[in-house]
């Protein structure tokens, strides 16, 4: 009773400092409440373990809990389901994850702690969970905490195609995704792009050139219901489809013209892009297209070919895919050191390339983030370790093809290769593939140094993948073909699909097109991928026939006008309710401006070309020895051909094209970014290119028998490949005109205007009127519908 009256003296006492207490508590039970149900309103019926937690777990969690042994905390790993319910090393009595059990679940009570000691992840580390987040895992554990394989290492299948709100709507297969899509965020598509619109962004999109006029007048003029897809077709069969799809694959394979590091000596790889283009123009499956690039010279050895047999060349020439990585001249390197960093790039770029994982991240350590072992790292690396090549062979001026190498004459090109574009007698070395024979053994280098040997590994392939069983694949790049190739993959078609997507779309499914792993985005329509991913592979790995199915759906089709509901319910356009609405690649902005003024050589595959460039570029960063100490610039055709033909010198890339986001080919590249700069705008007013074509096109316009009105209007349909509305023609117009007024009283200005280039100027007398069209054709090429698709 004595307690009893003391407790009852104290509160009376105290009776503010309690009311404070009941208040805060009432306010905090409040907030958690609030918080709860808020979070609640978000949260799906059935939370999903690949959907929702991993992306949580795999950013806030995995770097200390994670693949990587050497940096886990506490001995508590969280990416396994076995793992994450065992009990704890440091105390057997409690389990990181109790399913159905939040208050056994040591997770659950670390990330809600109000200890900020005990709080995971530690405050120390920058990182936090939403409420949001929270409420995600709460009820994931609730619901059993059930773990799932990570999506992209699930063997796609057949999807059934969903339900949708208008079954007239779609022309495929494609559109019945996108639409359900749609459907799913409140959003309607956009009806289909005007003709001249839809027929200008397919030519760009199959060919990387604007449609003639011829194209566009006879398009306009069919009626038939499958006009459009007659004008796919023919694109289609342009020789010139081979080159545009060829680019994107130069980035990723890191194509240059010379060697790259300081001394960066020039190198003979272009017979391989000749290659590149005819496969895309003879629409090669994409097994083949990547067996030959892998292992061509294997699986010619393995069909008993001679090595003059026309095929076995050609299989042979395409291996030099895995030779266009970087090479040192540079006198007094390690050997063995470089030869390591060959390896190493081609290992990289398999990973990025096929893949789409991020396997340079286990070069040193287990990966933090995808169970991809050191060991994994050197396994995949034994592959690559087989070629007889040294780190440093030869001289800068002596070698411009290190060992293994072939040779190309002009017999070959007249009798086998006769899509090498090889007008010189002299004949070409091209580096190629080949494997020792004896077998080089591979070690875990420890902390990736190339010194310091760990254990032998064998060639092979992470399980969690699928299972690489010697029985079934030779342990050489051969078997590693096939074994992409197998069926039961389940990322190789997924992964090729998504990039050809991301050409068309400006985006790939899975945003992160060269990660599929835990820390790449999830795919924004997930059926999709896996149904075309299949479709593709039971096709026979057809590209040209995926490319139609694309540009044929609706969903390539609609017109890229945003209205209010777009920029509101989707601003990036995942859900695809709209066109998408991109520049064109810097390779093609210098096509547009050639093919439109008649100034474009047409012809396919050969040597690099130097075109127009600021002098004193690549004498400023040479190291003053080899042929490319200095730029010399070639004339004629030459200075017109397309833009993927251009030469790229490592340590002085193109600079024009390096401003229009041009990849610099140092190493693999699988998406370009995409920036928007003044330098861009200066580029499309000074470039000598830019304005040679205008003078061109000016002088070609001036001796045709027309009038002014329809010179503007012929140069207009050209470039902007529509017709202009009469507002767009009376600006234009007006502004003809006063530039007509101005050079006719100043007559140098004119004359110095149309000096720019090296074509031959036409002979005509009214100088200022040729001027002044040149200037409004500039204007033209500078409009920013010109250069968007």
């Amino acid at each position: 009773m004595k307690i009893f009256s003391k407790a009852k003296a104290y509160l009376l006492k105290n009776r503010l400092l309690i009311g404070i207490g009941i208040a805060l508590s009432c306010v905090t039970t409040a907030c958690f409440l609030n918080r709860g149900g808020a979070s609640a309103a978000s949260i799906p019926d059935e939370v999903d373990y690949n959907y929702h937690i991993r992306p949580i777990l795999s950013d806030r969690c995995f770097q200390c809990h994670g693949p990587d042994a050497n940096k886990r905390e506490a001995n508590l790993r969280l990416d396994t389901e076995a793992a994450a319910y065992a009990a704890l090393k440091d105390n057997p009595k409690l389990h990181a994850i109790v399913p159905g059990d939040l208050d056994n679940s040591a997770v659950w009570l670390r990330i809600t702690t109000k200890d900020t000691a005990e709080l995971m992840p530690p405050v120390e580390s920058n990182l936090k969970l939403s409420e949001h987040e929270i409420a995600l895992i709460e009820k994931w554990i609730r619901q059993g905490a059930k773990y799932k394989p990570h999506w992209a290492f699930i063997a796609p299948t057949t999807p059934k195609l969903p339900e949708v709100s208008d079954d007239a709507w779609p022309k495929n297969e494609i559109d019945r995704f996108t639409l359900a899509k749609m459907d799913e965020n409140g959003l309607t598509p956009n009806e289909e792009a005007d003709k001249e619109r839809l027929l200008k962004r397919v030519a760009l999109d199959l060919t990387g050139l604007p449609p003639t006029l011829d194209l566009q007048e006879r398009f306009l003029k069919d009626k038939s219901e499958n006009a459009y897809e007659k004008a796919v077709d023919e694109l289609l069969k342009s020789k010139h489809y081979g080159e545009k799809m060829a680019l994107p694959w130069l980035d990723v394979a890191r194509y240059a013209d010379s060697h790259g590091y300081q001394d960066d000596g020039l190198r003979t790889m272009w017979p391989w892009r000749d290659w590149v283009i005819h496969a895309f123009n003879q629409n090669y499956g994409y097994d083949k297209f990547v067996t030959w690039q892998l292992a061509g010279d294997l699986l010619a050895k393995q069909q008993g070919k001679k090595a003059d047999d026309p095929t076995a060349k050609e299989m042979l020439l395409a291996t030099g895919f895995n030779r266009n990585h970087k090479i040192t001249q540079e006198g007094g390197v390690i050997d063995e050191e470089y030869r390591i960093e060959y390896v190493t790039d081609r290992t990289n770029t398999f990973g990025k390339t096929f893949l789409a994982l991020t396997y340079e991240c286990a070069k040193c350590h287990d990966h933090k983030y995808d169970p991809i072992l050191q060991k994994d790292y050197y396994s995949a690396f034994a592959f690559f370790n087989q070629v007889p090549e040294k780190g440093l062979f030869g001289t800068i001026d002596a070698n411009f093809a290190d060992p293994p190498n072939m040779k190309i004459t002009t017999q070959d090109v007249k009798d086998i290769l006769k899509f090498v574009n090889k007008t010189d007698t002299a004949a070409v070395m091209v580096m190629v593939m080949q494997d020792k024979d004896t077998l080089r053994p591979t070690h875990i280098l420890n902390r990736g140094n190339y010194d310091q040997l760990g254990d032998v590994v064998t060639a092979n392939m992470p399980n969690f993948i699928l299972p690489f069983t010697p029985k079934k694949y030779a342990q050489n790049r051969l078997g590693l073909a096939q074994w992409m190739l197998d069926a039961k993959n389940p990322l190789t078609a997924r992964v090729f699909v998504n990039r050809v997507w991301q050409e068309f779309f400006g985006r790939g499914i899975v945003k992160t097109v060269g990660d599929f792993g835990m820390q790449g985005e999830l795919p924004s329509h997930p059926q999709l991928l896996d149904w075309l991913a299949v479709d593709f592979r039971t096709h026979g790995w057809d590209i040209k026939r995926l490319v139609k199915q694309i540009v044929l759906s609706a969903t390539y089709r609609q017109s890229s006008v945003i209205t209010k509901e777009h920029l509101s319910k989707d601003p990036e356009n995942v859900f695809l309710a709209r066109a998408p609405r991109m520049r064109i690649s810097a390779e093609f902005v210098r096509d547009m401006v050639l093919a439109s003024s008649g100034l474009l050589n047409h012809e396919i595959g050969g040597p690099s070309v130097k075109p127009y460039q600021p002098k004193g570029l690549w004498e400023s960063a040479t190291s003053g020895r080899g042929i490319l100490k200095t730029y010399i610039q070639d004339h004629g055709d030459s200075l017109y051909r397309r833009g993927m033909y251009v030469f790229i010198k490592r340590t002085v890339p193109p600079p024009n094209m390096l401003i229009f986001d041009a990849s610099n080919r140092d190493q693999c590249e699988v998406k370009r970014s995409r920036t928007n700069t003044p330098l861009q705008a200066l580029l499309m007013l000074n470039d000598p290119v830019v304005l040679e074509s205008a003078r061109v096109l000016a002088e070609k316009l001036s001796l045709e028998k027309s009038s002014t009105d329809d010179k503007i209007n012929k140069a207009f349909r050209q470039i902007v490949c529509r017709q202009p509305k009469t507002k767009e023609l009376d600006v234009i117009r007006k502004y003809f005109d006063e530039e007509k007024t101005t050079l006719a009283k100043e007559p140098k200005k004119a004359a110095k205007l149309l000096s720019v280039g090296e074509a031959p100027q036409a002979r005509i007398p009214d100088r200022p009127s040729v001027a002044a069209l040149m200037q409004t054709i500039l204007m033209m090429y500078n409009l920013e519908e010109v250069l968007m698709k």
